[in-house]
C-alpha cells in the first residue's frame, strides 16, 4: 500500500490571533485571552510576545501577570472564534471529506486520495494556509507526514506561520532524534522519570523491549514502543464521539460548606440542561457525575448510573464528594456521561429502579 498523506493544520495562538486581527493596536505587545486574575481565571491562549515570558495556556492568570506585569488579558469572545472556526473547517473540507477536528482551529486531514493541487499534500497544505490568511485573516502552521503522530509533531516544527514536511523515507531518522518529551501523552512527570532511566530521545527508547517499557510505564509502554519507531496506524476519524457533557464554575471566595454548595446546584443544573439540549444528547445519557475541587486543590469526582440529570441525584453525589474532605470548595461541576443509544435504551427498558437511584459510586479522587 502507498503511504498515507496526512496533514495536521493548526492556527497560531488562535484566540489571540483573532483579537489582534480585529484590533491591530494589540500587535507587538504581550496578550493573553482568558479569565481575570482576581477571579482565579486561567490563560486560554496567548500570543508569542507573551510566550517569551514563559506564559502558556492553562496557566493561572495571576501567575501570568507576575511573569509579565504588562500582560494585557482579554476575556474570550467565543461567538467570534466559532465564526472563524466555521470558515477554517469549510476550507479544510474543500480538499477532503476526511477531516478530524481536534479543536475550533485544529484538525487532521487525510489527503491520500485528494485531487486538488495535483494530489500533492505539501501543495494542499500551502494553499490551505494561504486561504486561511486571505479568508480569516490569521496565520496557520501545518505538518505533512505519512501518519497522524508525525504530522502533529511536524506542524509545530516551524511555528508560527510555517510548514514542515516529513517524507516516508525520513520518518525513521526524524523520530529517532525526537526528545521523549515530544511524545503525545508524555508530561513533565513521565519525562522526568524517563530521563532518570536514561531515556532522552526516541533512539534511546528503541533499545528497550516492549516488556521492559510496560514494566516501567504500564499499558502506555506498548504505545511508547510504537511511537519511538514512528509507528501510528490510527486513521483520520471524521466522527469523533462526545463522551461527556458538563459545566463547572470556579468561585471567589471559596464556597464555605455543603449547604452553600447545594444552594449553587440549581444554577449549575440549568446550565447543564441547556448544553445537553443543544447537543441533542438526552437519549444518550447513562451516568451522572459531580466534580469538586477543594480550597487546597484536592479534587474528587463522584458518579453513578443514571439516565436523566435529576437534581436529587446530583445533591446526593455532592454530599458524598464533599464529605471526602469537608472543607471550603473553589470549584463545582456537574455533568453526564454518554453511551451508545441502543445500550442505553435497553438499560432503561429493563431497569425498574427510579432514574435518580444511585446504583454505583465511583471514586477517582486526585490531587490537582
Amino acid at each position: 500500500m502507498s503511504p498515507r498523506k496526512i496533514i495536521h493544520c493548526d492556527c497560531d495562538c488562535f484566540y489571540a490571533s483573532v483579537e489582534m486581527r480585529d484590533d491591530p493596536s494589540l500587535r507587538g505587545r504581550p496578550l493573553a485571552v482568558g479569565g481575570r486574575a482576581d477571579q482565579r481565571g486561567v490563560v486560554a491562549t496567548c500570543n508569542y510576545e507573551a510566550r517569551r515570558f514563559g506564559i502558556h495556556s492553562a496557566m493561572a492568570t495571576a501567575q501570568a501577570m507576575k511573569l509579565c506585569p504588562d500582560l494585557l488579558v482579554i476575556a474570550p469572545a467565543m461567538d467570534k472564534y466559532r465564526l472563524a472556526s466555521t470558515q477554517i473547517m469549510d476550507i479544510y473540507r474543500d480538499y477532503t471529506e476526511l477531516v478530524e477536528p481536534l479543536s475550533l482551529d485544529e484538525a487532521y486531514l487525510d489527503v491520500s486520495n485528494a485531487t486538488r493541487c495535483k494530489g500533492s499534500a505539501t501543495l494542499i497544505a500551502q494553499e490551505i494556509r494561504q486561504r486561511i490568511v486571505d479568508t480569516v485573516g490569521i496565520t496557520a502552521s501545518a505538518g505533512v507526514a505519512p501518519n497522524k503522530f508525525v504530522a502533529k509533531i511536524a506542524s509545530d516544527w516551524n511555528k508560527p506561520d510555517g510548514l514542515f514536511l516529513v517524507r516516508p523515507e525520513e520518518v525513521d531518522a526524524f523520530v529517532a532524534a525526537l526528545p521523549v518529551k515530544k511524545l503525545h501523552g508524555v508530561g513533565k512527570v513521565t519525562a522526568d522519570k524517563m530521563h532518570r532511566l536514561g531515556l532522552q530521545t526516541c533512539a534511546d527508547m528503541r533499545s528497550w523491549s516492549i516488556d521492559r517499557l510496560q514494566e516501567h510505564f504500564g499499558s502506555f509502554g506498548a504505545r511508547l514502543y510504537d511511537l519511538s519507531r514512528g509507528i501510528d496506524v490510527r486513521e483520520v476519524n471524521t466522527s469523533r464521539e462526545r463522551k461527556s457533557i458538563s459545566t463547572e464554575e470556579t468561585y471567589t471566595p471559596d464556597v464555605p460548606d455543603l449547604a452553600a454548595c447545594l444552594a449553587l446546584l440549581p444554577e449549575l443544573h440549568q446550565h447543564l440542561l441547556g448544553r445537553i439540549k443543544r447537543n441533542k444528547a438526552e437519549k444518550f445519557v447513562n451516568k451522572l457525575f459531580v466534580k469538586i475541587k477543594f480550597s487546597d486543590f484536592q479534587q474528587t469526582t463522584v458518579e453513578c448510573v443514571g439516565y436523566a440529570p435529576h437534581i436529587p441525584t446530583y445533591a446526593r453525589l455532592m454530599e458524598t464528594g464533599w464529605a471526602r474532605a469537608s472543607r471550603p470548595v473553589r470549584l463545582l461541576g456537574v455533568g453526564v456521561r454518554l453511551g451508545d443509544t441502543e445500550v442505553v435504551e435497553q438499560l432503561r427498558l429493563f431497569d425498574d429502579t427510579a432514574p435518580e437511584a444511585i446504583a454505583r459510586i465511583v471514586d477517582d479522587a486526585s490531587t490537582a
